[in-house]
């Protein structure tokens, strides 16, 4: 690996610890660790002070409660990337789906000749592991394959104990570039539900230079708050024409759950699914100001515990 490469590792290790935690968790390193203790860690190192999850009050402490204690199989299927895609067309049809261009069991197996130009590759049982090819022409083939074989090695279930993602089949999708009026980017509006009901909306951009990220109410007022990254108040991002389409659509695809956060993208002729998240930012991002970690958590109503066996493994 290159030094100037390692060396950037290591300061960003430095400057948020819990980032060299999640990577030797998600390597396999701390298997031995229980679900809860593990997780009273990543909450001691992110957050700064103890798990309560005997009377969880806040929207972080709730997430985390609900990762222990709310294990129903059906949100394996829902934040499977391949097979949340049957889940949605039979709520709502196919017309809100990205194109699918291909399917694979490894990386080894895909094949670049039948993709266009321009595509998107994903993993379908982890996050992060997208990569966006704007010019075929340019792409290092074998690094990308390396990159997603690593990626597929892994059960992202041991970096954040996120059961949903323990049993989903790792394979490699790919999907059609897509861009938004910019350009250059395509905007996530992801939709924060509560109990199957939409209450704020985070517009995140300059993702890949700068990542900023704004939230709103439902009628496009932008909230004074920051959640994980910094938000742009200077930043005018109108409200988008179809936004109530949107709003409808994410109440007729929302799942029966606590709370999740349901992705969309909106472009200027049809508004496609993303994905469903049910533990943003994986129940550790920082609420600026800190009040707003415990409005959000007022909105969740937390169901009877379904997980004690497997949150103690």
């Amino acid at each position: 690996m290159d030094r100037a490469v390692q060396l950037s590792k290591l300061i960003r290790y430095a400057k948020n610890p819990l980032l060299l935690f999640w990577r030797l968790g998600l390597d396999g390193h701390f298997k031995f660790i229980p679900d809860r203790r593990y997780l009273e860690i990543c909450f001691r190192i992110k957050v700064g002070h103890r798990l309560n999850l005997e009377a969880p009050q806040t929207f972080n402490e709730k997430l985390q409660w609900l990762k222990l204690f709310d294990r129903r199989p059906e949100y394996t299927r829902l934040a499977d990337k391949l097979a949340v895609r049957d889940y949605i067309q039979s709520r709502v049809g196919a017309d809100h789906l990205i194109p699918l261009l291909g399917t694979w069991g490894s990386a080894a197996d895909i094949n670049f000749s039948t993709l266009p130009s321009q595509f998107v590759l994903k993993c379908t049982h982890d996050s992060g592991s997208v990569i966006i090819c704007r010019d075929k022409s340019n792409l290092r083939e074998n690094r990308v394959r390396a990159r997603l074989a690593n990626r597929l090695s892994k059960n992202y279930y041991w970096a954040g104990r996120e059961w949903p993602y323990r049993n989903i089949p790792p394979r490699v999708i790919a999907e059609a570039y897509m861009t938004d009026e910019s350009a250059t980017e395509l905007k996530d509006y992801k939709f924060h539900c509560f109990n199957g009901e939409p209450r704020v909306i985070q517009v995140d951009f300059d993702r890949f230079t700068a990542h900023r990220r704004n939230l709103y109410d439902l009628n496009w007022n932008r909230l004074p708050l920051a959640l994980a990254y910094p938000d742009a108040p200077e930043r005018v991002i109108p409200k988008p024409p179809n936004l109530e389409q949107a709003l409808d659509l994410v109440r007729a695809i929302v799942p029966p759950a606590p709370t999740v956060r349901v992705d969309l993208y909106l472009t200027q002729d049809q508004i496609y699914f993303g994905e469903f998240t049910f533990f943003h930012e994986g129940g550790l991002g920082r609420f600026k100001p800190a009040r707003y970690d415990a409005e959000f958590g007022s909105w969740i109503h937390l169901p009877p515990p379904s997980g004690h066996r497997s949150a103690s493994a």
